[in-house]
């Protein structure tokens, strides 16, 4: 599975504003299997549209 990270690596609360992912999340993404990677697509999701919300989410230019 593709890697989500868009370069945009900024953080806001433990969590990337660019992908979602936390920095536990990032560390370990090549280690996962795919439906972990799934699961951390799924959980990433929700926290970007919560940083949408906000006006948080940090967008690739």
């Amino acid at each position: 599975m593709k890697n989500p990270c868009i370069k945009v690596c900024e953080f806001d609360a433990d969590v990337c504003r660019g992908c979602g992912r936390t920095r536990e999340e990032i560390k370990a993404w090549k280690r996962l299997d795919k439906p972990e990677q799934r699961a951390v697509l799924a959980l990433s999701e929700m926290r970007l549209l919560a940083l949408a919300a906000t006006g948080r989410r940090k967008k690739k230019r």
